[in-house]
C-alpha cells in the first residue's frame, strides 16, 4: 500500500525526486577555504560512517525491489567503494551529502534519505529565503524580514556560481524517477537554500554569510545571507508552512486568491463557480480526514454533481504528493458513473511538479479509464514506478535510509515515459504567482474542444493533401500548450494505417516526422526503414534499420529486416 509515512501533513511534496549522479565527487578545495580544518572527522568518527555506508551498501541490494534498474552494480560499488576512500578527509556535511548523491544514482522518488535535509538526524539547516523555480527563472518567492528587498526578485548568482551552475551542481542530489526534470525543479530550489549543502559542494566558502545576487527591473543587488534559526521542513513547493512575519510576493496582490492557494493545507475540497456551471475539487493528500473519510467526500461531492447543472469538473492534483492509493476508488468511480461530465472538454485534471506517488497512480487511472483533459506542467513521477519504501536504519548515524520494495505498474509495461505530460501546458511565471493568476484554470476556462491532430491530419490524407497534414502536424508541435504531448505512438499508427492500404509515399512522409521529433527513438527509423521497404527503396530502408538498430541492439525486428535486405 502507497502510504508516506509522515502522510505529507505539511502538503508538500515528499524528498522523492532525483538525478543519475555522476562519478565526480565534490571539490576537495572548499575543505581548505574555509574553517575546515577543525570539521575533518575524526578517526573514530570516520570509521563509525565508514561502518554506515558498508552497511547501507550491504542492505540496499537486499531490501530494494530492482536497485540496479538503471545503475550497473559496478556503478554503485565503485561509488561506495570512492566515499569510503574519502571519507577520512572529508567533514561530516561533505559525507552525507555524498551519501544522498549515491542514494539519488538509484534513480527511483521514493529511495531516498529520509528527510533529507532538515531531518534532526541530519541537522542541515536553511537560509530564510524560499526559492521557487518558474517557468521564467528561479525567484525569491518569500523571505524574512531581513532580506524582504529580495522578495520577488530573480536569482542570477548563488556564491561562485551563476543560478544555473548551482540548480546544476545541486541536482545530482536530487531523487527522482529515470530522467523526470520535474522533480528536480521541485526539490533543487530547497538544496539552494541550505548551508550545508552549498558549502559542501563549494558553492559558497563562508556558509554563515552566503552571498546570493538577484535582479529587480535590470538592476542587480548582492544579499548576504545567514542561516536563521527557523527549521524550513520539507521546503519544496509554493505552499509550505513559512513563519508568520515572512514576506511573500504575493502580498498586495489585487487580485483575489487564486483557488488553488485558498486552502492547500485541507485535505480535499470542492467549491462550485455558479456562473461558470464549474465545480473545482482540490485533493492535496489521500488520506481520511479525522471527520470525513475519501468515501464520505466523494458521495457529497457526487451528489451535488448529480443535483447541479455543471459544465465542467476539475480536479487539483498540482500539489498532491500522494499518500494511500486505495482511497481513491469511490472518485474514480464516481467519475465514471458521473456520464455528464466524464466527457473531452468536461473533465480536467490540473498537474505538476508536486503530483506523486498515489497521486500519480490516481492520474494513471484517471487517464486509462476516463475523458479526463490533463492542464498544467508534468507530473513529478513516473507512470509506472518503484514504491513502498522500507527502512534502512544506519547503525551509527540513525540516518534512515529508504529503499522502495515493490513495483507498482498502471499502464502498459512498455510505457516508458518519465512523467504524465499535460494536453495543455499551462506553466507558472513568476509574474502571474505575484498577481494571483492561475494560468492553468485561465485555459480551462478558455478551452474549447476542437478536432485531434491524428483526426486533422487523417482527413488532410484522405483528400490527397500531404502538405497540408504535415502543416497540420507541424502547427500543433509549434504550439507551446502542446509542448509536452507526446505524438509519436499515434503518428506511428497513422503511418501503419498508410501503409495497410498500401499508400506508402504518403506513410514515408508521416514515419519521417517522427524521426524528426523523435530522433532518440529506436521505433520511429524501424517503422520508417519498413515503409521505405514496402515502397522498394531498399538502400534506405536499410540505412533507416541500421540507425534503429544503433539505438537498440536487441532489435531482433530491425536485424531480422536488415538480413533480409541484404540478401544473407
Amino acid at each position: 500500500m502507497k502510504m508516506d509515512a509522515k502522510l505529507h501533513k505539511a502538503l508538500l511534496l515528499v524528498c522523492a525526486l532525483g538525478v543519475l549522479c555522476g562519478s565526480s565527487f565534490i571539490d576537495k578545495s572548499a575543505a581548505q577555504t574555509a574553517k575546515q580544518s577543525d570539521r575533518i572527522v575524526d578517526m573514530a568518527t570516520a570509521q563509525n560512517w565508514r561502518e554506515d555506508l558498508r552497511y547501507f551498501a550491504s542492505e540496499m541490494p537486499k531490501r530494494h525491489k530492482n536497485l540496479f534498474h538503471v545503475m550497473t552494480r559496478e556503478e554503485f560499488e565503485l561509488a561506495v567503494r570512492r566515499l569510503d576512500e574519502q571519507i577520512p578527509r572529508l567533514t561530516q556535511e561533505q559525507i552525507v551529502v555524498e551519501l544522498q548523491r549515491i542514494v539519488a544514482m538509484i534513480r527511483d522518488g521514493h529511495t531516498r534519505i529520509q528527510d533529507f535535509p532538515f531531518g534532526p538526524k541530519i541537522g542541515f539547516h536553511s537560509y530564510p529565503v524560499y526559492l521557487y523555480q518558474y517557468k521564467d527563472g528561479l525567484f525569491v518567492q518569500a523571505a524574512g524580514p531581513a532580506y524582504k528587498d529580495a522578495v520577488g526578485a530573480r536569482v542570477i548568482k548563488i556564491g561562485k556560481d551563476s543560478a544555473q551552475q548551482a540548480i546544476d551542481a545541486v541536482s545530482p542530489l536530487v531523487c527522482r524517477d529515470g530522467d523526470n526534470d520535474m522533480s528536480i525543479e521541485a526539490i533543487a530550489p530547497s538544496f539552494l537554500v541550505t548551508p550545508e549543502i552549498l558549502h559542501a559542494l563549494g558553492i559558497v566558502d563562508d556558509p554563515e554569510n552566503a552571498a546570493f545576487v538577484v535582479e529587480r527591473n535590470g538592476r542587480q543587488q548582492t544579499v548576504n545571507l545567514k542561516p536563521s534559526a527557523d527549521q524550513l521542513i520539507a521546503n519544496h513547493g509554493p505552499t509550505w508552512r513559512k513563519p508568520a512575519n515572512w514576506i511573500d510576493a504575493r502580498d498586495g496582490a489585487r487580485a483575489p486568491t487564486p483557488l488553488w492557494l485558498k486552502y492547500p493545507q485541507d485535505f480535499f475540497w470542492f467549491e462550485y463557480l455558479t456562473e461558470l456551471r464549474t465545480v473545482y475539487f482540490q485533493y492535496n493528500i489521500i488520506a481520511n480526514k479525522e471527520n470525513e473519510t475519501v468515501a464520505e467526500f466523494a458521495k457529497r461531492l457526487f451528489d451535488f454533481l448529480d443535483t447541479h447543472p455543471v459544465d465542467r469538473f476539475v480536479i487539483d492534483l498540482r500539489l498532491n504528493g500522494g499518500g494511500n492509493n486505495f482511497l481513491n476508488r469511490p472518485l474514480l468511480l464516481g467519475i465514471i458513473r458521473t456520464t455528464k461530465i466524464d466527457q473531452p472538454g468536461k473533465l480536467f485534471a490540473i498537474i505538476g511538479r508536486q503530483t506523486f506517488s498515489a497521486a500519480q497512480d490516481f492520474v494513471d487511472e484517471l487517464e486509462n479509464y476516463t475523458n479526463v483533459t490533463f492542464v498544467g506542467e508534468p507530473t513529478g513521477e513516473s507512470p509506472n514506478q518503484f514504491g513502498d519504501p522500507a527502512s534502512v536504519v544506519l547503525p551509527n548515524s540513525g540516518i534512515t535510509v529508504r529503499a522502495s520494495t515493490l513495483w507498482w505498474q498502471f499502464v502498459d509495461p512498455r510505457d516508458t515515459r518519465k512523467w504524465t505530460g499535460p494536453k495543455i501546458a499551462a506553466e507558472l511565471t513568476s509574474e502571474d504567482y505575484r498577481n494571483n493568476i492561475d494560468p492553468a484554470m485561465d485555459a480551462i476556462l478558455k478551452y474549447v474542444p476542437k478536432k485531434e491532430l491524428v483526426v486533422q491530419m487523417r482527413e488532410a490524407l484522405d483528400a490527397n493533401q500531404t502538405a497540408q497534414a504535415i502543416a497540420a502536424y507541424r502547427a500543433f508541435k509549434s504550439n507551446p500548450q502542446n509542448q509536452y504531448v507526446e505524438t509519436e505512438a499515434s503518428l506511428n499508427r497513422l503511418g501503419y494505417e498508410l501503409m495497410a492500404r498500401k499508400k506508402y509515399s504518403q506513410a514515408i512522409e508521416i514515419l519521417k516526422l517522427n524521426v524528426e521529433s523523435y530522433p532518440q527513438s529506436a521505433n520511429v527509423y524501424d517503422s520508417l526503414g519498413e515503409a521505405y521497404m514496402m515502397n522498394g527503396e531498399k538502400e534506405l530502408a536499410i540505412k533507416n534499420y541500421e540507425k534503429s538498430l544503433s539505438l537498440n541492439p536487441v532489435n531482433e525486428g530491425a536485424a531480422a529486416a536488415l538480413k533480409k535486405l541484404r540478401g544473407n
